[in-house]
């Protein structure tokens, strides 16, 4: 865990709750002398450039937080400004708008970024922001095509803090195109067996 994602996730009210299960003393450590998170590296740039699904909370005015899946094509996650921040189309879905409107009022955001058949998820905490075409037409573009979908904004994050989790507890899911790939190949494999058998013995 990085030393920013611990001071801005253990509150006073978590490090009360820590110190009174008995893990405080060891996540103190991690405040004071934890990785440096508040940049991505090369290995979280590649982890994200080949999601395909995030989730996104953010919160209303009344205090209510409110999560939103996010996804695309491999890729369509880009790391930015030198690994400070990640960005993504605003693709239409279905017109509700609650994290835009939710960004209106508070920019802050949380992510969480699964991949479900390595059992790894990169959890960021950031500050995130709507760029519109008319702000910066080539990032909208560039990021839209990146999704292969047409987009009129992007949502770029800039990152406060970042952590790995780990795989416990992860359901380990196959994605369905490599699950048709291996029936394919296992049912050429069957038909050129079953060929085989059928021609006469010498």
């Amino acid at each position: 865990m990085g030393r920013q994602y611990a001071k801005i996730a253990f509150t006073e009210a978590v490090r009360a709750e820590q110190q009174a299960l008995g893990s405080r003393a060891s996540y103190a450590r991690i405040e004071e002398a934890g990785a440096e998170d508040d940049m991505l590296g090369e290995r979280e740039a590649a982890y994200l450039g080949a999601a395909g699904s995030l989730f996104i909370a953010s919160v209303n005015a009344a205090g209510w937080p409110y999560i939103q899946h996010r996804g695309g094509p491999a890729g369509f996650v880009q790391v930015m400004d030198g690994g400070r921040a990640l960005g993504f189309a605003d693709l239409a879905g279905n017109r509700q708008h609650v994290t835009l409107g939710n960004l209106a009022g508070a920019d802050r955001v949380s992510l969480i970024v699964p991949d479900y058949l390595e059992r790894r998820r990169l959890k960021l905490f950031g500050h995130a922001r709507l760029v519109t075409r008319a702000e910066d037409a080539a990032l909208v573009e560039r990021l839209a095509e990146a999704a292969g979908a047409p987009a009129g904004r992007a949502l770029v994050v800039q990152v406060a803090g970042f952590d790995w989790n780990c795989p416990k507890h992860i359901p380990r899911l196959v994605p369905e195109e490599m699950v048709a790939e291996a029936l394919d190949a296992a049912a050429r494999r069957i038909a050129a067996l079953e060929a085989a058998l059928a021609q006469p013995v010498a």
